[in-house]
């Protein structure tokens, strides 16, 4: 059995992003840039009001109360033409570029306007000192500039910058097609007739959603019998794929017919080329990782939880890495909400509810049960604590590691 993190570095080792496509602005959601995105255009292009009020010159409203001469109305979305002489004012509304000679905003609560023969008097009460109120040319970017580098993961708030650097299409990494194959004569898919000995499987359904959470396209192969031949067979429809993910048939009993059902541990075009298979963890040690011809291929095992922990652990960052995005290495710790015996030599992932103390500091408290197969567990848990190998009885309130799902299964 090999650690793992040793597993983690030996699945991403040499996987290069996938190649680049060109995408409409409002489909990059979730995507992955593969190229640097410049700014097309200068943010705000000119002076622009940021109230409504007046634009006029800090020095004739140095001194107050001061009296100008309206000379001009400027909404948004229109230009005043002429220029801001000493003693006089226009109108103006927010988002309204700034008239020539003008370097200053009154907010029109600080001004009361009277309408003579001439035109309009304004008194102003209260002096505006020169960039009041203005948002200068360039204060949020400027063309050319570079504001969204390759590798960014496109959320909401990133569509909404692309959109105001005037980038209609961006260059984004191809999704990963995952083909999801599962093996067993007791599973059958949800909905099906199930015999006294079947099972309904998770996995696949689970599988698929962590792929597409992840960024990826799913694509299920259904479900393969105990039968080398037609577990060769399936395995057939996943070429094209960037990725095969199966579930089951890689523990100690089962782990013959996978090699023998994916070319027998042949290294050539058609066989599986095994890199490892068990990892000192649990749940998830029956894991295997291959590559058939140069397609990954990683064997999860076929307990619900076992599979959902190891695509947490391993199959994210995969996905991740095929796409471009390097995810970040710093632990995320929490305070253990009860105390826990000390563990074996395999690290421990222990399905935990999420609480905080007064203070706000996160607590972590394992269930009591940890079966492999209770997916209604998993479902209420929050994150995972991490034990590692050998650690010693841990009481409460001892710092520990942990994996949050929110965090691990969704794209912010």
């Amino acid at each position: 059995m090999i650690p793992v993190e040793e597993a983690r570095q030996r699945i991403l080792a040499g996987v290069a992003p996938l190649p680049a496509e060109t995408v409409a602005l409002p489909d990059a959601l979730g995507r992955v840039l593969a190229a640097d995105a410049a700014a097309r255009r200068t943010q705000p292009w000119a002076a622009l009001s940021a109230m409504d009020g007046y634009a006029v010159r800090a020095a004739d409203v140095a001194d107050v109360p001061a009296v100008l001469t309206e000379i001009g109305r400027v909404p948004a979305g229109t230009t005043f033409d002429g220029a801001i002489g000493p003693g006089e004012c226009v109108r103006i509304f927010t988002g309204a570029p700034l008239p020539d000679g003008a370097d200053a905003i009154v907010i029109q609560e600080d001004t009361e306007r009277e309408e003579v023969a001439s035109g309009a008097r304004v008194t102003v009460r209260e002096s505006a000192p020169a960039g009041r109120f203005v948002r200068p040319a360039g204060l949020d970017f400027r063309e050319g500039e570079v504001l969204l580098p390759a590798g960014t993961l496109m959320t909401a708030r990133h569509i909404g910058l692309a959109a105001a650097m005037n980038l209609p299409w961006l260059r984004v990494h191809r999704r990963p097609r995952v083909a999801i194959l599962a093996t067993g004569d007791e599973i059958v898919m949800p909905g099906e007739p199930v015999g006294p000995s079947q099972i309904v499987s998770a996995n696949g359904p689970s599988l698929s959603a962590v792929v597409t959470a992840c960024g990826g396209v799913p694509v299920s192969l259904g479900i393969a019998p105990d039968d080398p031949q037609a577990l060769a067979a399936r395995v057939a429809d996943a070429r094209g794929a960037d990725l095969l993910v199966t579930t089951g048939g890689a523990s100690v009993g089962e782990h013959d017919l996978i090699r023998e059902g994916l070319g027998g541990g042949d290294t050539g075009d058609n066989g599986l080329a095994l890199d490892f298979w068990r990892i000192a963890m649990r749940p998830g040690k029956p894991l295997l990782f291959g590559r058939i011809s140069a397609m990954p291929m990683l064997g999860l095992p076929g307990n619900p939880v076992s599979t959902l922990v190891c695509a947490l652990l391993f199959l994210r960052p995969l996905l991740f890495a095929l796409q471009g995005v390097h995810l970040p290495e710093a632990p995320v710790t929490a305070s253990l909400g009860r105390e826990l015996p000390a563990n074996d030599r395999r690290q421990d992932y222990l399905r935990a509810a999420l609480s905080r103390e007064a203070d706000g500091t996160p607590v972590a408290t394992p269930f009591a049960r940890q079966d492999s197969s209770m997916v209604a567990t998993l479902a209420r848990a929050d994150c995972l604590v991490v034990r590692p190998p050998n650690a010693p009885a841990a009481r409460a309130g001892e710092t520990v590691e942990i994996v949050p799902f929110e965090a691990g299964l969704t794209r912010l």
